[in-house]
C-alpha cells in the first residue's frame, strides 16, 4: 500500500478538483455538496475505512448517483478522476454512481455464489441487447445482481465491491439523516430496513451508527 503521504496528496488534489468543478457552490442538505462530501469522507475515516474507500467517499458524487442527478464529470471522463485519486478509488466511485438502486438492492447482500443459477457474467453479456430480460434472469438466480444504470448491463459483483458500496451508502445516507430531520423522518425506517438487510456487508462501526442514527423510535429486528 502506498504511504499515507501519498493518499494525503491525492485527497488534496481531489479537493482542489471538487472546488474547480463547483462542488462548493452546489446546494445540498447541510450546506454545499462539498461540505457533504467532506463529512462522508470523515465518517468513513472514523469507521476505519482504508484510504481508497475514504477517497471514494470524498468523490462519490462525481458522476452523479441514482439519488442525486447532478454530475461534476461525465462518465466518459473517468480517466481524469482516476488520474487524481487512483484506479481503485475511482472504480469504487463508478460502482457507487452506476448503481440502479431499485434493481440492485434486493439481492445486494445475497450469499448465493455468482456462478449459481442461470446468471453469469457471460449470460449478462449475451443479454445486454435486452436489459429487461437480463434483469429478470439475474434476480431469479438469487445471486447478487447489480444493474449499471449507465449501460443497462447486469452483472454479479464480488463481495469486496459490495462491502465498499454498503459502507459508502451508509456513510452517505447517515450524513443526510443526521443533518436533515425531515429526511430522517421520511426515510429513516426504510433506510434502517435496508441496512438491516445489508448488515453482513457493513463493518461493526457502521452498523452501530445505523442503529444509533436511525433506530430511535423505529422498530428494528
Amino acid at each position: 500500500m502506498p504511504p499515507p503521504a501519498h493518499f494525503a496528496r491525492r485527497e488534496a488534489h481531489a479537493l482542489a478538483l471538487l472546488r474547480e468543478l463547483g462542488a462548493g457552490d452546489l446546494d445540498h442538505p447541510g450546506g454545499s455538496l462539498l461540505a457533504h462530501l467532506e463529512r462522508v469522507h470523515a465518517r468513513l475515516g472514523v469507521w476505519g475505512a482504508r484510504p481508497a474507500l475514504r477517497l471514494a467517499g470524498l468523490c462519490h458524487a462525481f458522476y452523479g448517483t441514482d439519488g442525486f442527478a447532478t454530475a461534476l464529470l461525465p462518465v466518459g471522463r473517468r480517466a481524469e478522476l482516476a488520474a487524481v485519486i487512483g484506479a481503485e478509488a475511482e472504480e469504487i466511485v463508478y460502482f457507487y454512481a452506476s448503481c440502479d438502486r431499485a434493481a440492485s438492492y434486493p439481492t445486494l447482500a445475497s450469499d448465493v455464489p455468482c456462478g449459481a443459477g442461470a446468471h453469469t457474467e457471460a449470460a449478462a453479456a449475451e443479454a445486454d441487447a435486452d436489459a429487461d430480460a437480463a434483469d429478470d434472469e439475474a434476480v431469479s438466480s438469487g445471486a447478487p445482481a447489480f444493474r449499471d444504470r449507465f449501460t443497462g448491463h447486469v452483472h454479479c459483483p464480488g463481495r469486496q465491491p459490495r462491502r465498499d458500496f454498503a459502507e459508502l451508502t451508509a456513510a452517505n445516507e447517515l450524513d443526510l439523516a443526521r443533518i436533515d430531520p425531515a429526511f430522517r423522518a421520511a426515510h429513516g425506517p426504510g433506510l434502517l430496513a435496508l441496512f438491516t438487510r445489508l448488515r453482513g456487508l457493513l463493518t461493526e462501526p457502521a452498523w452501530r451508527e445505523c442503529r444509533a442514527v436511525l433506530g430511535e423510535g423505529v422498530s428494528a429486528p
